[in-house]
């Protein structure tokens, strides 16, 4: 009784929230507004824009100094230099640096739009399943009140004979299974509410209705355009090249980094010894390449540069084969979904509820009245476990062709 009467209660709540109701759009502004996540992806980009800076900065300029006492013949006095050497890199070093940091800025750049697309495509399927548990729990609920209250008219009267006696155990048997339904429902609800929360950055316990009147299925269209697309737009695929092009600068930088960086500065010396002498000149250091050609990591950077190219290759053929799949998938539910009736939901509950009234008269049998009243809750999750797997082919779609 306890089970029964929460579902009703539940029920009660579902339409006295109806009236504020939210919009699927307007879920999906507010978590690419609040969610946590996105400050990661965007420091991430401030960071990458910080060492863009850095990557293209001279070195500090060093100084160098010396000190001592020198003696010539009975003379003696001190002795002092110093000089201030500025550090150049090999011509183009400079700009191969620049160019690997502006692909680390782009990647950056390219994760956050990638994860916004993510979590727009993520607020709506878990939108849709907390409407879709909504209406589940609903249904459940209206069959579950229908024959509780059938069964306690029956218990109430004296049955004559086994076959009423039956009957009544058979719905109140019936009226177990409802109550087990309208649980899963208030549950697979709840989960979906719990995850839509999270990413909307707000109270786990907040409570929210769904409106499904923003779900619109577009039509497929042409399976060769959007593998094409895909190959264009697709985040993995638009990643792997930039991927690709920065493992190509390594390579360079690696090579360039073969010659050596020269220090270039003015130097002034002095000496006490006797008379005194000053020296002004420039100064000039390099170091001699003779035991360290940089081969290591030349090797090192053209691994990765093939790693990189093999990567792209394997996503290419992974994105065509998922673009293909998730096609396939769409097609089926549309396929499916178009031979339903506009009004299927209403028609099966003006079914259930008629059967319940003849079945009170007598005009219908107990064997009608409960395949009626499971067959209108069993074409309810049909229906919108059928639109909920459509909706996640499409949002697949979208998001392996980057366009949502």
């Amino acid at each position: 009784m306890k089970t029964v009467l929460s579902i009703a209660l539940l029920s009660c709540a579902l339409r006295g929230m109806a009236a504020e109701t939210n919009s699927v759009s307007g879920l999906v502004d507010e978590a690419l507004r609040k969610n946590p996540e996105l400050k990661f992806y965007e420091a991430e980009i401030a960071a990458a824009k910080a060492n863009r800076k850095t990557a293209g900065a001279l070195a500090n300029p060093e100084v160098n100094g010396e000190l001592g006492q020198k003696r010539v013949a009975s003379a003696e006095g001190v002795a002092w230099s110093v000089s201030v050497m500025q550090p150049f890199e090999w011509p183009g070093r400079l700009g191969l640096r620049k160019a690997i940091a502006n692909r680390d800025v782009e990647l950056a750049e390219l994760g956050l739009e990638r994860f916004r697309m993510a979590l727009a495509s993520r607020v709506r399927l878990a939108a849709y399943q907390v409407f879709a548990g909504q209406e589940k729990a609903r249904a459940a609920g209206e069959v579950a009140e229908r024959l509780r209250s059938l069964s306690e008219v029956l218990v109430q009267r004296d049955p004559a004979g086994v076959t009423p006696l039956l009957e009544t155990r058979v719905i109140e048997a019936t009226d177990l299974t409802m109550q087990r339904k309208a649980s899963e429902a208030m549950l697979e609800r709840q989960s979906a509410l719990l995850e839509l929360n999270q990413v909307r950055g707000v109270s786990p316990a907040e409570p929210l209705v769904v409106s499904d009147a923003e779900i619109v299925f577009q039509p497929l269209g042409d399976v060769e355009s959007l593998r094409a697309a895909a190959q264009t737009n697709n985040f993995e695929l638009r990643t792997r090249v930039l991927e690709l092009a920065q493992s190509g600068l390594r390579v360079s930088l690696a090579k360039n980094e073969r010659f050596p960086t020269w220090s270039v500065g003015p130097a002034y010396s002095e000496e006490r010894a006797g008379e005194n002498e000053r020296i002004l000149g420039m100064s000039v250091s390099v170091p001699l390449p003779l035991w360290n050609r940089n081969s290591g990591n030349i090797a090192a950077a053209k691994a990765k540069q093939l790693q990189a190219e093999t990567a792209l290759l394997v996503a290419q053929r992974e994105v065509d084969s998922k673009v293909s799949e998730a096609a396939a998938r769409y097609k089926t539910k549309l396929d499916e979904m178009s031979k339903w009736r506009a009004d299927a939901i209403k028609h099966f509950r003006e079914a259930a509820e008629l059967a319940d009234r003849h079945y009170r008269l007598g005009a219908v049998p107990v064997t009608t009245y409960i395949e009626l009243q499971k067959q209108y809750l069993e074409a309810v999750e049909a229906l919108l476990d059928t639109r909920k797997e459509a909706l996640d082919a499409w949002q697949e779609l979208q998001l392996l062709t980057g366009k949502l």
